[in-house]
């Protein structure tokens, strides 16, 4: 049976970076959030490790920018290849922002930064607590949760779920989720290794076989591959990533020395049919899952809970719910977006014709020719068309 109940005005389910950044947020807001989170850990693998500019700016105020820059590294230039030929050279260098580059920020790191900034300001996340119903009320919402083994309410003006693809939040608000899974495994290696090319460079790789991404991580010889793959092992050996550097410089090719971590993932493209049902709000993955192509998924579920933090403490101060209405539409339109831009990114880069290549290669190197071409791709990967 339940024990004493908790009263809060915001409950949010999962202390992720997304979580994370806008119970901080909401906190600097003077709004004291209550977190939890299944895990009894934070996460220790890097696994998202991409953070533009956008995010960069909206993180400033909350005082986290200038510790993750400290902690990442700074690069430049984003570039579309076919093995050893150059197609497209996006620079951020001349993007309108302070924060001219892409920051290569392993999300462990992220993860932790943000938690130290939200326990500077007197918060604390709860634990091996896990989210197993709740009911809406007229005021409020009924929450009952599992503290290692101990149930407890939560009575709680809003809910949030920021708790992943497979949100429980979501599911519980029977809020749809419209997309599909792509047909091809991903894979993701984090390795030290000799790279012909330059570390101010994050790369693209088209070839016959898949993509294959290409990214420096801080310290001077980390990288982190990712790539498609038809028959992926479930945790890919140091020879199986090796094997996928084929489809990268054909003269010079990298050579792995050590094997960090690796993973095999399947990538969904859904959006929530809304991101805003009654007392419930929708953050992060819970809201948009897509291809890692262009790194956009933790910025835009970052970006989520630090607009979300100031327009629901705006609502918790006036009780005008209508802003919370505006801020879903607006996110959900911007997740659409970018759910439909990395899906051509994928499909673009993931096609077996010949022909069909042939075309694709001559089309990017073509547009990579023209100005405002560059400058809108440039534009929408540093999140600042959002």
């Amino acid at each position: 049976m339940p024990t004493e109940a908790i009263h809060t005005e915001v409950l949010i389910a999962g202390a992720g970076p997304v979580g994370l950044a806008l119970a901080a947020e909401l906190r600097r807001h003077g709004v004291t959030p209550l977190i939890v989170d299944r895990l009894a850990a934070g996460a220790n693998t890097s696994r998202a490790c991409v953070i533009h500019a956008r995010t960069l700016e909206m993180l400033e105020p909350l005082g986290v920018t200038a510790d993750l820059i400290a902690n990442g590294l700074r690069v430049p230039t984003f570039r579309i290849r076919d093995h050893d030929r150059a197609l497209m050279t996006i620079n951020f260098d001349g993007i309108p922002s302070a924060y001219p580059f892409t920051l290569m920020c392993p999300q462990d790191r992220t993860e932790q930064i943000l938690h130290q900034h939200f326990e500077s300001l007197g918060g604390a996340v709860i634990r091996s607590c896990e989210l197993r119903g709740y009911e809406i009320r007229k005021n409020g919402l009924e929450v009952l949760l599992n503290e290692n083994g101990a149930f407890r309410t939560v009575h709680a003006r809003w809910l949030v779920g920021c708790d992943g693809m497979h949100s429980r939040v979501r599911e519980g608000a029977g809020i749809g989720f419209i997309g599909s899974e792509y047909e091809q495994s991903f894979v993701l290696g984090d390795v030290r290794m000799e790279w012909p090319l330059s570390r101010e460079e994050v790369t693209l790789f088209f070839s016959s076989e898949g993509f294959m991404v290409v990214a420096p991580l801080p310290a001077e010889d980390r990288y982190r591959i990712v790539a498609t793959a038809d028959n992926a092992p479930e945790t890919p050996s140091m020879e199986f990533i090796q094997s996928l550097l084929k489809r990268g410089p054909v003269r010079r090719p990298g050579q792995i020395r050590t094997m960090l971590w690796s993973s095999r993932f399947h990538i969904h493209h859904r959006v929530a049919q809304n991101m805003r049902k009654d007392r419930i709000l929708l953050c992060g993955d819970a809201a948009h899952v897509h291809s890692p192509a262009g790194g956009q998924g933790m910025n835009t579920g970052i970006q989520d809970g630090v607009s979300l933090a100031k327009a629901l403490a705006q609502t918790l101060g006036d009780g005008e719910e209508s802003r919370l209405d505006t801020w879903a539409a607006e996110r959900h339109r911007i997740a659409s977006r970018v759910v439909a831009l990395t899906d051509r990114m994928t499909r673009m880069a993931t096609m077996k014709s010949t022909s069909a290549r042939a075309l694709r290669n001559a089309a990017v190197a073509t547009v990579g020719h023209l100005p405002p071409v560059r400058a809108r791709l440039v534009r929408n990967l540093a999140g600042l068309t959002n």
